[in-house]
């Protein structure tokens, strides 16, 4: 989340009296043209808008700024519930932060106009250097993204050992209650992929996504495990696959994720992820029904 120094349009001065109002679904087109246009062009905005699959009484998309029928400002929001130690708790997840550099003094409002809503707890999972201070500031906390990156090489596969699949007829007849609600919900998720690795009567659901360097995408990363353990003991056979099938020369996995570090991994600390509760611990914020499961790099 960023607040964007678009260059987009000439210089002019920023009309009084702009307030944020809220993102409708007649709003989404305007504003995925505003964001290919003054954001980022490679990403297809309108579809992940309206590719978000879980069934959630959202408010709206987050707030925009108009001047006149014209957007000038964004601040997305992706809303979700979630069932955590026997409770129904309500997510905010905020990103696409940009202002266009005329209207930059109303850049806040549209923050505390998300922020207003009352009864969430709050995501913002890819902040840039300027947004964690003003964050840190509204009581924002840094979530410990430590990870690991393993370089995915073709390991030749022994037989009788894990079988991986992509397959969603493989994936809905292996996976049941919680985490098959989970796959329900994603599966047509714009940025997320899916797996299912299957050991014996065990059975692991992976969710990642690809994020790109110079337009490739060339990095697995992983978002959700429902079985850390068999992940581990299969971590050969899934970097293979992923290279093989999916074209990702490396994987990288948070350790909150995994719960260890591989022996033939390179430590690196990911981008910054911040969150703010009054009564949630950082280990039960995860990454699912984000923008890093609707937006692709």
């Amino acid at each position: 989340m960023d607040v964007a120094d678009s260059r987009v349009g000439g210089p002019r001065k920023a009309g009084r009296g702009i307030r944020p109002t809220p993102i409708t679904d007649a709003d989404v087109p305007a504003v995925a043209d505003f964001l290919c246009t003054a954001h980022n062009e490679r990403i297809p905005w309108l579809e992940a808008f309206t590719q978000a699959p879980w069934s959630v009484d959202a408010p709206n998309h987050g707030f925009m700024l108009r001047d006149g029928e014209r957007v000038v400002g964004t601040l997305l929001a992706l809303y979700s519930q979630r069932q955590i130690a026997g409770r129904t708790e309500r997510f905010c997840n905020m990103t696409s932060w940009c202002v266009m550099p005329e209207y930059r003094a109303r850049s806040m409002s549209l923050l505390n106009a998300v922020l207003a809503q009352e009864d969430y707890h709050f995501t913002v999972l890819s902040p840039d250097v300027g947004p964690q201070e003003i964050l840190t500031w509204l009581k924002f906390r840094l979530l410990d993204t430590s990870a690991a990156l393993v370089p995915n090489l073709p390991w030749p596969m022994m037989p009788g050992r894990t079988r991986i699949s992509a397959d969603p007829d493989v994936i809905e007849r292996t996976l049941t209650g919680a985490e098959l609600e989970l796959y329900h919900d994603h599966a047509r998720a714009l940025a997320a992929s899916h797996l299912v690795l299957i050991s014996g009567q065990e059975s692991c659901y992976v969710m990642f996504r690809k994020d790109r360097y110079k337009g490739a995408p060339v990095l697995a990363v992983v978002l959700h495990l429902s079985n850390p353990p068999l992940f581990q003991r299969s971590l050969k056979a899934v970097t293979s696959h992923l290279l093989i099938h999916h074209g990702a020369i490396a994987t990288m996995a948070e350790l909150r994720i995994t719960g260890y570090r591989p022996l033939m991994s390179i430590a690196v600390n990911r981008r910054p992820k911040m969150y703010r509760s009054t009564d949630l611990h950082a280990s039960q914020i995860d990454y699912l029904y984000s923008e890093l499961v609707c937006v692709p790099s």
